[in-house]
């Protein structure tokens, strides 16, 4: 469709406007940051790809910056979730200028189910191209990392918004936090959230937001993050145990790898178990954690899950427990 011939919202107030109108200023406890520039905001939106005749899921509005250039994308519908009920006024009017359009969820977006968001008609199998279903926010920086992981773990058992297929989704964080997401193997910058990341995602880091943009302005820049599901995760291992692998490698980065997954053991065993662990895993005790691929890390979840199969106990083993009780229970209930 010709962009003349796109929908068009009824004439607003600007959105600096109307947060002068209201009185709306930032709140440092709840991270908010407002973006108002509209060559950002369009840039943003741009990045989701093509968004035309879709469904869109919006984190955290605020004034409404970005809904109003979702909407003028010829969206069918956009549902937009905000805790901040000072915003009322100002999404209500969009509501009504989006002639039906546009709805808002009042609530916490680290506990709200997405399943029932859109028709059901807007779904795709998983293994088809992902649906024209989309999550877009400018996230507040206390949010944004719990976040992701929750909703990985949600892709990773295909529930919460992932029920209607490989939803993706195009998110703001520390510009810092989002190098680390697409941070490749070696990087001084890979951690655990990039290989939780890019088990399950194919992960873009689009373009940076200066700091300068933002009203307050931030001390950091900000990384716009494109995540598309894989049909197949990488890591073939649930992701309870997956995460539990990933958070012990990573527990110090430059020490050796063996140190750090040692401790997926009581202290008795760890001696035996990590030889027999990096053994059958065919890894490289001496690389450290950064230096591990994602198909090591795979074999190492797939040999600690069979020990665990065998040694059901050690699912409940916490390696942040450092011997004493816990260790003992453990071994106590080892085969």
């Amino acid at each position: 469709m010709p962009t003349s011939l796109l929908p068009r919202l009824p004439p607003l107030p600007a959105v600096r406007d109307l947060l002068n109108l209201f009185r709306l200023r930032a709140v440092k406890q709840l991270s908010q940051n407002f973006l108002l520039e509209p060559k950002l905001t369009s840039k943003l939106v741009a990045a989701a790809g093509r968004i035309k005749d879709g469904y869109v899921y919006e984190v955290g509005p605020g004034a409404g910056s970005l809904t109003r250039v979702i909407l003028s994308k010829g969206v069918k519908n956009v549902v937009v979730i905000e805790k901040d009920r000072r915003f009322q006024p100002v999404l209500e009017m969009l509501v009504e200028a989006s002639d039906g359009d546009m709805s808002i969820v009042w609530g916490d977006v680290l506990s709200h189910n997405l399943a029932k968001s859109f028709p059901i008609e807007a779904a795709n199998k998983w293994e088809d191209k992902h649906p024209n279903v989309h999550i877009i926010g400018n996230l507040p920086f206390n949010v944004a990392t719990p976040l992701i992981i929750r909703w990985l773990k949600a892709i990773s058992e295909q529930t919460n918004a992932w029920t209607y297929g490989r939803v993706p989704l195009t998110l703001t964080f520390q510009k810092e936090v989002a190098e680390r997401i697409v941070a490749p193997i070696g990087s001084h910058q890979r951690c655990r959230l990039s290989v939780m990341c890019q088990h399950l995602c194919h992960v873009q880091h689009k373009f940076t937001i200066p700091g300068r943009a933002f009203v307050p302005k931030p001390d950091v820049d900000v990384g716009v993050v494109r995540f598309v599901p894989l049909v197949t995760p990488l890591i073939q291992c649930p992701f309870p145990l997956v995460e539990k692998v990933v958070r012990t490698t990573f527990t110090s980065r430059q020490k050796y790898c063996r140190k750090n997954l040692e401790k997926l053991f009581p202290t008795p065993l760890r001696p035996v178990m990590i030889e027999t662990l990096l053994d059958e895993a065919n890894v490289d005790g001496n690389l450290r954690p950064f230096q591990l691929s994602v198909d090591e890390f795979n074999r190492i979840c797939i040999v600690y899950q069979k020990i665990c199969e065998r040694n059901p106990a050690l699912l409940k083993y916490d390696p942040r427990s450092e011997g004493g009780i816990d260790d003992e229970m453990i071994m106590a209930n080892m085969l």
